[in-house]
């Protein structure tokens, strides 16, 4: 029996060469490997994070900021002109002026007036039975409904006040000024130039079209 023969094995198994067999995993060279993936792993995230790092001081996080508040803009009323129709100019529109009062001259005073600021003028007089004694405002602005959104307003600039109404007339240019009880005067020229002004170039109206942050 061989020296290198383990005892109790009867010579039926020989070990031969110079080198036992080994009788166990070599669990050195695992942990070796295992620290070797850990440190990679490491340094990856220390080079990861300090990318990061870098990319902040360098600016790149602005587009990140920028983009953040984007998603919180409402929309906010932005001024938008509304389509302007356009208004006859007062020597297009005939005025007959009609006085509803007990004092007498007041229409003619008040048509005299009216031509000097371009109207053309048409009849006047003393006010109908409809109407006589019976307007207590300023006066009524009458005319055909297809003036309700031209000479109407046009000539309702001259008279602070004036309640606008419409009838079955066939001359839109055609408009009765009634004067009421109230009447005292037309309004002043210069501030029936600036209604004037402004009713035929209105104000823009906003419109939910901008956004702002």
């Amino acid at each position: 029996m061989s020296m290198l023969t383990p005892p109790g094995m009867g010579g039926q198994y020989k070990i031969t060469g110079d080198k036992y067999p080994r009788m166990r995993r070599n669990r050195g060279r695992r942990r070796i490997a295992l620290a070797v993936v850990a440190s990679v792993a490491a340094l990856g995230l220390i080079g990861w994070g300090t990318l990061q790092l870098i990319d902040v001081f360098a600016g790149g996080g602005d587009e990140a900021s920028a983009a953040g508040p984007a998603a919180d803009c409402t929309a906010s009323p932005s001024p938008s002109a509304s389509p302007v129709k356009a208004l006859p100019k007062p020597g297009q529109i005939t005025v007959n002026v009609f006085n509803a009062t007990p004092r007498g001259g007041l229409a003619k005073d008040t048509a005299d007036e009216l031509k000097k600021r371009g109207f053309k003028i048409g009849d006047v007089g003393n006010a109908t039975k409809t109407y006589d004694k019976k307007v207590k405002g300023a006066g009524i602005v009458l005319g055909a409904k297809a003036a309700s959104d031209a000479a109407l307003p046009v000539l309702a600039t001259q008279l602070t006040g004036a309640e606008l109404k419409t009838d079955t007339r066939a001359k839109p240019a055609e408009v009765d000024l009634i004067l009421g009880t109230a009447f005292k005067a037309l309004t002043k020229k210069e501030d029936a130039d600036k209604a004037l002004t402004t009713l035929a170039k209105p104000a823009p109206t906003p419109s939910a079209t901008k956004k702002s942050c």
